[in-house]
């Protein structure tokens, strides 16, 4: 596959933006009375506005040519077929077995994964129901009313940021919580929330071995035995997501209560799988459910859409656009949404582990960029904190709105008021205010000419700065399914574009090693690996005015 630069599309692409020049988007949407209504789509439950963004028809056309080179409609049949396309790993990528509702045969070396998949979503319905009817009962027969999943990266961003969306829904008697940080603060004060005769702990790790999260486990296990006086108390507290059946026994698990997963299931892509057990216990299997067959629907119309109506498309192109011919360094994913409160932190894992690569497929560092960072707030605390930079910064930052017409709890004139916040300032961001405008106000307001002389260069507006708009009808289940996969599909385009393997995190690992040689030595062992003079001082430091984590 050639890099991308080295396309025709690419190239012309590149002049098409010399030629554009500076971009006026309110000057565009002056001539074309229609541009709305042209850059807009709807699928799935969202309308996906990007009439704000410096596209035009030429634009979009060599964008989908970027596209079509880089063989884009060929690796989406390659993933939904189960080839293996996580080249540096050897494995399939598919997530979207997971979600596979229509439930076709999906064939990983010759074997139907649907026949596991579909045993391991039977398994986490009847736990889910047990739980939830009570007859699953702790250690000294009281119901279940808190349930805390442990793990970290994917076993945490994605059924935290879930069940936060969709607490709405959550069972009457249950709470959700997440520990995730090995910093013992995290689990410590969730503990002091807990009562252990009616504690559910969910240990999520494939292989058992995560340090962060059996180091958690491990001391939530010492907390249960201490509180309940018995051993035998861990089987009826703790289930594991695992595929290490050896381990999860000699922790005291019941294997009987260990639910599954597979290597084609990355850990950022794996909310689907048994790793969302959380969901399932929180809101129900139904909806749980309801959440795979969003996703599904997005998944048939990214695959089955023609490219120019198709929603996950245009987003991914679109944020091509931006980062490579626009220079822009990040996207700010702003939820008018409290219950969204998570997806812009579940966004950077997806979008930063997934594309943040400097190596080609080929093995050889590209020369272009890739992954833009993520970074955001829900509305309207953002506006208050960091949206001078968007509306009057030196840098253009784009970003996506994201706004949910219909809430769950309907008080009062709060959503109306949500609403117009979220619409006025993508409004606010393209339109600006000029010096003319601001000078005009200063002198209704009274202001002498002195004044407005010095006040008005702080209240100009430059406007132009470019958005998305993505409505949903309401924030239920099938709808946030399909929001979520619309942003895999997003993540995975952009990285085919890229010419980089989304699927891979070979990034995360060097820390992890070098924590391994330094933990010996602040728990008292003699030095044993050579660093460098910083890291060596530090060590010292921590080991005089710390307690080496003993």
């Amino acid at each position: 596959m050639p890099s991308p630069t080295e396309t025709i599309a690419w190239q012309y692409l590149n002049a098409h933006r010399k030629q554009l020049g500076e971009v006026n988007l309110r000057d565009w949407f002056a001539a074309d009375p229609d541009r709305a209504q042209r850059y807009c789509l709807m699928a799935c439950g969202i309308t996906l506005d990007y009439s704000k963004q410096p596209i035009d028809a030429v634009t979009l056309k060599l964008l989908l040519q970027l596209a079509d080179a880089m063989a884009l409609p060929d690796w989406i049949e390659r993933m939904f077929n189960g080839e293996k396309i996580n080249s540096s790993e050897d494995r399939a990528v598919l997530h979207t077995a997971l979600r596979n509702r229509a439930n076709r045969p999906v064939l990983v070396d010759g074997k139907d994964v649907m026949l596991d998949v579909n045993r391991v979503l039977s398994l986490m319905g009847q736990f889910s129901a047990a739980l939830r009817e009570g007859t699953w009962r702790g250690h000294t027969g009281q119901a279940i009313t808190d349930i805390v999943n442990i793990g970290i990266g994917g076993s945490d961003l994605g059924p935290a940021m879930v069940c936060g969306a969709l607490k709405a829904y959550a069972h009457a008697r249950l709470k959700a919580y997440f520990v995730s940080n090995v910093d013992s603060t995290h689990l410590a004060e969730t503990l002091a929330l807990l009562n252990p005769a009616t504690t559910l702990f969910i240990v999520c790790s494939k292989t058992f071995t995560t340090q962060e999260t059996l180091t958690n486990a491990h001391s939530a296990r010492r907390w249960l035995i201490d509180k309940l006086g018995s051993q035998q108390a861990v089987a009826k507290h703790f289930v594991a997501v695992s595929t290490n059946g050896k381990e999860v026994a000699a922790f005291g698990i019941d294997t009987a209560n260990m639910f599954e997963f597979w290597d084609w299931v990355g850990g950022r892509y794996s909310l689907w799988s048994a790793i969302g057990l959380s969901v399932s216990l929180l809101v129900g299997m139904e909806r749980f459910i309801e959440l795979l067959a969003g996703a599904h629907a997005m998944d048939e119309h990214f695959r089955h859409a023609r490219p120019a109506e198709n929603m996950p498309v245009l987003l991914a192109l679109v944020g091509v656009w931006q980062r490579n011919f626009m220079a822009a360094e990040s996207l700010a994913i702003l939820p008018y949404s409290q219950a969204l409160a998570r997806f812009p932190a579940y966004l950077q894992q997806l979008e930063m582990e997934s594309n943040g690569k400097r190596v080609g497929r080929d093995g050889h560092n590209v020369d272009y960029a890739t992954s833009p960072i993520i970074w955001g707030e829900p509305g309207t605390n953002g506006q208050h904190a960091f949206y001078q930079l968007l509306h009057q910064g030196t840098s253009i930052m784009p970003a996506d709105f994201i706004a949910v017409v219909e809430t769950e709890y309907p008080l009062a004139d709060h959503q109306a008021k949500l609403l117009a916040n979220c619409l006025a300032q993508s409004e606010a961001l393209l339109q600006g205010k000029d010096r003319a405008s601001v000078e005009d106000e200063l002198r209704g307001a009274g202001l002498s000419p002195q004044a407005i002389q010095m006040l008005a260069p702080h209240k100009v507006f430059p406007g132009n700065r470019p958005t998305n708009t993505l409505l949903l009808e309401r924030l239920d289940a099938k709808t946030l399914g399909a929001l979520i996969a619309l942003y895999e599909h997003k993540v995975f385009i952009q990285g085919i574009i890229w010419n980089i393997n989304s699927f891979d995190q070979w990034g995360v690992e060097l820390g992890k090693q070098l924590a391994n040689r330094i933990l010996p030595e602040l728990m008292g062992a003699a030095p044993g690996a050579k660093h460098d003079a910083s890291t060596q001082h530090l060590i010292r430091l921590a080991k005089v005015h710390g307690d080496g984590g003993r």
